[in-house]
């Protein structure tokens, strides 16, 4: 293994705490196993049994290896921040030179995977080009993959870097909106553990950040003398006036249009040319869950946007698509300000026609039909409240007009009815299927 000795060296004789065993956990358990066996290891599962085991006096443990479904404020007084640490952190000790690091509220996965196809198929086939992160890849699965010559693409949560001392070569920042409130004090809060992908880097760094989201360049000039890599801002109107709207690719909408756009900056660096760009760019497939074709039946066109729990994500796939007539909203309700999403919706920019039938689901959804009614914002719409999916999908066979488009972009979070968004798409593209 690739600089085994290095993780040895920050892993052997301690004794650690695994805080969180879902799959990153159990991923972080089997590298301890193989490397450091006599390293003692305790496995805290959930917050229960986190506040039983950090309960203990004095606290036996050194470090502290959580896990990105455990929120920093669970650890809060019970125990010394400063052994804290993640996976992703003792990954970038060790990797972080040759990684490529995407973050944002949205547009991760997408962006992430687009640069990894596009290394993947321009560079020296002696450099692999390894997934890896929040995608699903946990970044100590790949280690065996991982030599001198590899690059790493990751994609990173705010949980995943809150609590890293070492930032990637190259940082993505794309966008930041209000989301996982629920895991922080405060917005603030979840902006600075989102950059950490830039305080955290070196001299000769990259630090690429769009420029469209307000409160990103806000943040980014406030902390501008505390970043000691080269900033590169960018943004749609840049994307726009380049050489990138020209070329073909199967995602839609102005934002994907920012994403292609620091996909191809960052492939600039390893020397890609535009023609091979545009050719890796012509093959790459959206992911699932985003903006994803479902196809149509009856005369409607299917859409399923589940990986879409904020607004701005909303109104972004509603512009992409231009032609919604049903729009499906809500699920699991985060607190979250659904006001511009009203008015969005209430007066649509061109060239976007009306969305004439709303579908709101959940406490999000109802929370979002009684603001929105008490302010007149979706008078004259055909309106359905209803949690029940099954009911849900033949009603937008009956409503929405033929060769018009029916979209799942909801909005907000799933875990109220549905274990994760994929589990909401799921549903949701089986019973189009299985009531046409």
């Amino acid at each position: 293994m690739y600089k085994q000795q290095q993780l040895i060296d920050l892993l052997n004789n301690r004794h650690i705490l695994i805080a969180g065993y879902g799959r990153e956990g159990k991923s972080t358990h089997a590298l301890l196993q193989k490397l450091v066996p006599e390293s003692k290891v305790t496995i805290a599962h959930n917050d229960e049994e986190i506040y039983a085991t950090l309960s203990q006096t004095p606290s036996p443990f050194d470090l502290i290896i959580k896990s990105p479904g455990i929120p920093s404020m669970k650890l809060e007084g019970r125990c010394n921040p400063a052994i804290i640490s993640s996976q992703t952190d003792i990954f970038l000790q060790v990797y972080g030179a040759q990684t490529i690091a995407v973050t944002g509220t949205k547009g991760k996965s997408t962006t992430t995977s687009l640069i990894q196809h596009v290394l993947d198929q321009t560079l020296s086939p002696s450099r692999r080009i390894i997934l890896a992160g929040n995608i699903g890849i946990p970044l100590f699965d790949i280690l065996p993959q991982i030599d001198e010559q590899a690059i790493v693409v990751a994609e990173f949560s705010c949980h995943q870097l809150e609590n890293i001392h070492q930032a990637p070569h190259i940082g993505i920042l794309l966008n930041l909106y209000q989301e996982h409130l629920d895991h922080y004090h405060s917005y603030h809060d979840y902006q600075m553990a989102k950059m950490q992908i830039a305080l955290n880097q070196q001299s000769g760094d990259h630090f690429f950040y769009c420029t469209d989201s307000g409160d990103l360049t806000h943040i980014t000039e406030t902390l501008r003398s505390h970043i000691p890599s080269t900033l590169h801002p960018y943004s749609l109107l840049d994307a726009q006036h380049s050489v990138i709207p020209s070329l073909h690719t199967s995602l839609p909408g102005d934002h994907n249009l920012s994403n292609i756009y620091v996909a191809y900056k960052v492939a600039e660096l390893f020397g890609v040319t535009l023609e091979q760009f545009a050719q890796a760019l012509s093959s790459f497939k959206g992911l699932p869950h985003r903006l994803e074709l479902v196809g149509t039946y009856k005369g409607i066109t299917f859409y399923n946007d589940s990986i879409s729990t904020i607004p701005e994500a909303t109104m972004a796939a509603v512009s992409a698509l231009k032609h919604v007539d049903t729009l499906i909203l809500g699920g699991f309700d985060r607190g979250i300000d659904y006001t511009a999403l009203g008015h969005f919706l209430a007066h649509p920019p061109a060239p976007c026609s009306p969305v004439n039938n709303l579908v709101f689901v959940g406490a999000a959804g109802q929370r979002m039909l009684n603001e929105w009614n008490s302010d007149k914002l979706i008078d004259g719409k055909t309106l359905l409240a209803e949690n029940d999916y099954t009911i849900i999908i033949p009603w937008c066979y009956d409503h929405t007009c033929k060769g018009g488009i029916c979209l799942l972009s909801p909005a907000a979070a799933s875990y109220d009815s549905f274990s994760n968004f994929e589990h909401r798409g799921n549903t949701y593209k089986q019973l189009i299927k299985d009531s046409q």
